[in-house]
């Protein structure tokens, strides 16, 4: 779904399908009220230099409200996009206020109505129809908070620096150095009502759990704020994960000469950065290291997603696929010639 062209050439309020308006005229918010509030803050935060037309993805909740009153203080156009999922009463409600709340800052407002049906897996299913509904290099109001939670849910998931570096601070994340009473504290002083979305105190998401139970655990246990030691740490690990990653462009992934000459960190980089290509996914760390026996020709080839094929030949490793049928695997065989007389294929 997409909304119509921002800023409209009429210079009117910018809208899609599903885009409420609020009933009537609001408060303004005085600039210089707004600026008083904003002015602690904004150093901390990483809106585009210089301003610009800035779409914020506004639900209606304290965080999203702040970004969008922040992204006007620091001088951007922002306009606030609202996509509503219909998952629960009221959320044509919210729609409205987020509007109001657009309207007493100044900054226009988009909306888009999204259907999710009934199934499993539900919240992962709405979380990507959101984002398939917001413009292109929307800002989000992640927090340090969620930045913590993001950090332990992909500690729990087994990831490496890239996953454990978390979210990165930029324009599509400009407030992810504040913290979420500082977001609270920006809606109440500048009288924005925000919504308390019901299901973020549900102990069914795995996300939940981490932040009402996991975590103060861990501030228990520790004495101290968790939260900001696991933002630093995400910061820590993304120069890391960025020095690693520019280091593993000069391997030619293809080359086994060149990936089992080189030390494994970088070589995980150089597989992983060929598999995973322009997808969305990276490769698991199981496929990585398949691939990387592959180059060792400890086997000669193996299965990885997307129903593909790493085989070696020549000292070189090829990607082909979608796979084909077993019977093919004895023909790949006869055209190897690394000194194999049969072929092993590890199953994903």
């Amino acid at each position: 779904m997409s909304a119509r062209q921002w800023p409209p050439t009429d210079g009117g309020p910018s809208s899609s399908p599903g885009a409420e308006a609020p009933a009537e005229e609001a408060a303004a918010i005085p600039r210089a009220l707004l600026d008083a509030v904003a002015a602690p803050l904004l150093a901390r935060c990483t809106f585009p230099q210089g301003g610009g037309a800035l779409w914020c993805a506004v639900s209606g909740g304290a965080d999203s409200t702040a970004l969008l009153a922040l992204a006007v203080a620091a001088g951007c156009a922002a306009a606030a996009f609202h996509v509503d999922h219909g998952l629960r009463q009221g959320s044509l409600a919210e729609g409205i206020l987020v509007a109001t709340n657009a309207q007493r800052l100044g900054a226009r407002f988009a909306g888009s109505r999204v259907r999710i049906a009934a199934g499993p897996n539900l919240e992962e299913r709405a979380r990507q129809a959101r984002l398939s509904a917001l413009p292109p290099g929307a800002a989000t109001g992640h927090t340090a908070d969620d930045q913590a939670e993001t950090v332990m849910l992909n500690m729990l998931r087994g990831a490496g620096a890239s996953g454990l570096a978390g979210m990165r601070p930029g324009p599509r994340h400009p407030i992810l150095a504040l913290r979420r009473e500082e977001t609270v504290a920006v809606c109440r002083r500048l009288g924005l009502e925000f919504v308390d979305d019901p299901t973020n105190a549900e102990l069914t998401q795995r996300r939940n759990r981490v932040r009402h139970e996991l975590l103060p655990l861990c501030a228990a246990i520790a004495e101290r704020d968790v939260a900001a030691v696991l933002a630093r740490q995400a910061r820590l690990f993304a120069d890391d994960a960025d020095l690693l990653d520019a280091l593993s462009t000069r391997i030619d992934p293809s080359s086994t000469a060149q990936l089992n000459a080189a030390p494994p960190p970088l070589a995980r980089r150089a597989v992983r950065r060929w598999l995973q290509g322009s997808g969305p996914h990276p490769p698991s760390a199981a496929e990585v290291e398949r691939v990387l026996s592959v180059a060792r020709n400890e086997i000669l080839a193996t299965e990885v997603a997307g129903g593909r094929r790493v085989a070696r030949r020549r000292g070189r490793l090829s990607v082909v696929g979608p796979l084909r049928l077993e019977s093919d695997a004895g023909d790949s065989a006869s055209r190897a010639d690394d000194g194999q007389t049969s072929m092993s294929v590890t199953r994903a």
